[in-house]
């Protein structure tokens, strides 16, 4: 029997209905495997070993995740035959902390997916600069003054912080918006923080889609995230509406130019978000959607993930 530990978030926080970890854990108990639980806060490192405090669980037949009858051990991250990294940002601190203590695991003949050392690595923002000939219009600065020269060529742009998610603290500035220099001001900590400027793209009234990565390879059929009403941001954690769709020719293009980097790097599983043409963001954390775009298509996502993971492991 092969065993499965996850780094997540506390099993009663998940969403039954839409987690993308659980879809996972769900696949791998029908083949049979045990599955653990670990709190990111538990991960000890003595010199001889990284370990974490596991909750063996199980997931009953509507999809919920129940304790097991074993209570919560310290056991060492190389009993397990895979330990994925599925805990959700913020990329804070004690996020980085525990990259450092899973790729000393890594070092100790644990398996860790994503890789740890890239997860660190790879902002979920600045990463898309390693792929110009996908991009809109970019600029990261902390300084204002080039921003508002950004927004002067272009008109109308896109702010972000580039620790931000789920759309939080994301500003589109139009021509002549008032509001420039306290936006600037606020998100650069005048002039301290670099900050990621875009061009607008109107393509978001038609889907901000996440494309999902498995190895390097694109999986069929992405999700389009589209805007509610009088909102710019397709991000489903505020309010956009997801409807699931084929890959373009563009975006496998997209996917063809980002994937062989992907897999260089130990990033077995990525959701890429394109809007219209242009790559915005590469998501390396604990990337979602399986649930979403397994339901429309009838293909299980999560099977395809554990496949490649068993293609790791052996």
């Amino acid at each position: 029997m092969r065993s499965l530990a996850f780094i997540l978030d506390p099993l009663d926080r998940l969403n039954i209905r839409k987690d993308s970890s659980l879809a996972i854990a769900r696949a791998a108990q029908a083949r049979g495997w045990s599955l653990s639980a670990i709190q990111q806060e538990t991960l000890m490192a003595d010199g001889r070993q990284v370990s974490g405090i596991a909750q063996p669980f199980s997931c009953d037949s509507e999809g919920r995740p129940l304790a097991g009858q074993k209570a919560p051990h310290r056991c060492s991250l190389t009993a397990f035959d895979a330990v994925l990294m599925r805990k959700d940002p913020p990329f804070d601190m004690r996020y980085i902390y525990s990259t450092y203590l899973l790729e000393r695991a890594e070092a100790l003949g644990a398996r860790v997916f994503n890789s740890p050392a890239s997860i660190r690595d790879c902002n979920e923002k600045l990463f898309i600069l390693q792929f110009p000939q996908c991009l809109t219009d970019t600029v990261v600065t902390a300084d204002p003054a080039a921003l508002r020269d950004f927004h002067k060529e272009f008109g109308d742009i896109i702010i972000k912080p580039l620790d931000g998610m789920g759309g939080s603290s994301i500003f589109r500035v139009r021509p002549d918006d008032p509001n420039l220099s306290v936006i600037l001001e606020t998100l650069t900590d005048t002039g301290r923080t670099p900050v990621m400027a875009q061009r607008f793209l109107p393509q978001i009234r038609e889907g901000d889609k996440r494309i999902l990565m498995i190895n390097g390879e694109p999986v069929d059929h992405c999700l389009a995230r589209i805007p509610k009403s009088g909102e710019t941001r397709g991000n489903l954690a505020a309010g956009g509406r997801g409807v699931v769709q084929p890959l373009g020719d563009r975006d496998r293009w997209i996917a063809s130019q980002v994937g062989p980097e992907l897999k260089r790097r130990g990033l077995l599983l990525v959701g890429l978000d394109v809007i219209g043409d242009c790559l915005t963001e590469i998501n390396v954390t604990s990337p979602t959607c399986l649930v979403e775009i397994s339901q429309a298509t009838e293909r299980p996502v999560a099977d395809l993930f554990l496949d490649a993971l068993e293609e790791q492991m052996s």
